[in-house]
């Protein structure tokens, strides 16, 4: 019998390139507190993504959120966001006692709906938190607009868009501040681990001291939190960081493969035009429900475990109140199912699992 199939792989590196720099970590005896990996680390992620703005390599992209709120002063109020992605999104807006207001988001990109924006603006609107969905990037020149006019801080959740492009330059210097989210499950990782990429001196100052308690050894400047990365985090990113073109291009290959036998039978979230992609997820919309079941069920049945991301639509979470209907986003949650996807999917899977949904949908 195979082994299972599942809707990820972590990508492992060939472990003699850890062993060096788990080598480096003996030698320097640090295993903490902005050691010398973590350092290197931060400046090669910077290189490889062309960003000049100041890039900090945290432990997870929840805290990135939640640093980059507290980074740009956003600690009450409300926070304009969208009800379509991972519960992380909304529980950091809970979690900093601020109040999310949904609105709802675009059916071909599958991102926050700018024309819904303005709208939900109130004299205690503090923030805009959208989501690159997929690693699609937002339409950013118009959330932008609106934030200028109502004097808004932009906030990107990017957990899902390392190393994506958009008009030339990287989708990270877009907003007042970006968060990346290196969980293993992601297209590049550390294991565990987040980044905050911020503009202006001041608030990459902030996120540094909020990420390490506030303090300067005994001169306690502000309140802060424990965000720090282990050294064993850096040195799994370097040597990571080394094979992701190669990752990428892995996967757009399966993608490109996924396309050609699922053809026009599948609608496809749309990616942003002027996008140098990143391949993050292989996602497809059903027709209803009542088809995504029996897709998932098909595909359990072969020990083939497809996700629904994002199920359900965060604005229907038990802790929301008021309860809002979001006729886009409940509609996309009801039938959206990523496949499985990853740089090692063997192409001949790839036709296994794409004709057993093609079945499916006859």
């Amino acid at each position: 019998m195979s082994d299972p199939i599942y809707v990820t792989k972590t990508f492992l590196p060939p472990r003699a390139e850890y062993e060096e720099y788990l080598t480096k970590i003996w030698e320097s005896d640090q295993l903490t507190n902005n050691g010398p990996l973590h350092k290197q680390f931060e400046k090669e992620v910077s290189e490889y993504l062309r960003i000049d703005l100041p890039f900090k390599f945290v432990t997870n992209g929840t805290l990135a959120l939640q640093i980059a709120l507290k980074a740009l002063d956003v600690d009450k109020g409300e926070i304009i966001t969208t009800p379509f992605s991972y519960v992380a999104t909304t529980s950091v807006i809970l979690w900093e006692r601020c109040t999310p207001v949904f609105v709802d988001i675009d059916e071909n990109t599958l991102n926050i709906d700018p024309k819904e924006i303005e709208a939900a603006i109130t004299p205690k609107t503090k923030a805009i938190l959208a989501v690159h969905v997929f690693g699609n990037p937002c339409n950013v020149e118009a959330i932008q607009a609106i934030a200028d006019k109502h004097n808004l801080k932009v906030i990107y959740d990017a957990a899902h868009a390392f190393a994506v492009r958009y008009k030339g330059k990287s989708i990270l210097e877009y907003g007042n501040a970006s968060a990346l989210s290196f969980h293993a499950t992601k297209l590049f990782h550390t294991i565990e681990g987040g980044g905050i990429v911020t503009k202006g001196d001041h608030v990459a100052s902030k996120a540094d001291l909020s990420s390490r308690f506030g303090h300067n050894g005994d001169n306690h400047i502000m309140l802060g939190i424990n965000a720090k990365a282990s050294e064993f985090q850096a040195a799994m990113g370097l040597v990571n960081l080394k094979h992701i073109d190669g990752i990428i291009e892995r996967r757009r290959l399966v993608t490109e493969q996924y396309d050609a036998r699922l053809g026009g039978a599948v609608k496809r979230p749309i990616i942003q035009a002027d996008t140098e992609y990143n391949f993050a997820y292989y996602p497809v919309i059903l027709k209803n429900n009542d088809e995504l079941e029996r897709v998932m069920k098909a595909l359990n049945a072969q020990d083939i475990f497809p996700r629904r991301y994002f199920h359900p639509s965060l604005n229907n979470l038990p802790y929301i109140h008021p309860k809002r209907p979001m006729k886009v986003s409940d509609d996309i949650a009801s039938r959206i199912l990523c496949l499985p996807f990853h740089d090692s999917l063997d192409l001949d899977i790839v036709n296994r699992i794409s004709g057993i949904v093609l079945d499916c949908l006859k």
